[in-house]
């Protein structure tokens, strides 16, 4: 008897069309004989609460919210090869389908291995205080450093092991390709293919005759030595860890990556369009 294949589902708990895409879902594909499993309780019959034992054997997540969902299932598959599928359920978003799937066009393209699949480049980042290191992380769409009170945040940044500014600012972004579209592309950084590799960096609100957006290299290493308290570090504001005055902070491309699969292939410049509604009638194209 042939072993059966595993899912994850990473399921919004406040959204009630999550929940009721997912029992859709979980029904037709166990009796596909799929084993279903769940990040967190789902109080939905046949979806067990998954171990690190079973994320071994998932082939797919299957993912039911928006974008933040995405994100909170990237960490929950971190250091695996599972691809994640986001599911349109009404509000576009950069990491999920443009088009609203049906959920039985769902389940057959998962129970005939038929999406495609791209990978991510991840953001890396550590912490050192008084020359050891404190805090070690990773993020999808960005790292941020921002003010933790009332008063600007000081920051000295270094690119490969070169001085570029010191920025008394509201915080700093950098982002990935993929983040380039959420925090970073809020603050005025520019859209980023997820096809291109680079890191964008740019500071926010910064007190500065220079304090634009920068496209650097994934190969180069980006330093920020903190000149003030109350600092805050997020990684995708997922991950915190609180900053003094003193800590250096080292961001640099990931080794790892995250898989994102899709049910067909959707060219970028369709997702800007769907996104913000960009006019587009009258194209004469193919």
């Amino acid at each position: 008897m042939s072993k059966a294949r595993a899912l994850l589902f990473v399921i919004n708990p406040t959204r009630a069309d999550a929940k009721g895409a997912t029992k859709e879902l979980a029904s037709l594909l166990s009796e596909a004989g799929f084993a279903l499993y769940a990040n967190a309780e789902s109080q939905i019959p046949d979806i067990a609460l998954v171990t690190a034992q079973a994320l071994e054997e998932i082939e797919i997540a299957i993912i039911l919210g928006g974008d933040g969902t995405m994100l909170r299932a990237a960490e929950a598959v971190r250091d695996t090869d599972i691809p994640l599928l986001g599911v349109n359920l009404g509000h576009v978003g950069f990491l999920a389908e443009v088009e609203k799937p049906s959920i039985a066009e769902i389940a057959q393209a998962v129970i005939a291995r038929s999406y495609i699949s791209d990978k991510r480049m991840v953001l890396a980042y550590s912490v050192s205080r008084e020359g050891h290191e404190v805090a070690r992380g990773w993020a999808l769409n960005e790292v941020t450093i921002e003010r933790n009170g009332t008063t600007m945040v000081q920051l000295f940044v270094q690119i490969d092991h070169r001085p570029l500014s010191r920025w008394g600012c509201d915080g700093l972004i950098c982002s990935t390709p993929t983040g380039s579209t959420a925090y970073a592309f809020s603050a005025g950084g520019p859209v980023v293919w997820p096809e291109v590799e680079a890191l964008v960096l740019l500071p926010i609100s910064a007190h500065a005759l220079f304090a634009r957006p920068m496209v650097i290299s994934p190969q180069s290493t980006i330093v920020i030595d903190v000149e003030s308290s109350d600092a805050l570090l997020l990684g995708d504001s997922l991950r915190k860890f609180a900053l003094k005055l003193g800590d250096r902070v080292t961001l640099t491309k990931d080794a790892g990556s995250v898989q994102l699969a899709h049910l067909k292939g959707t060219l970028f410049t369709d997702r800007l369009v769907a996104k913000f509604k960009l006019p587009v009638e009258g194209w004469r194209g193919e």
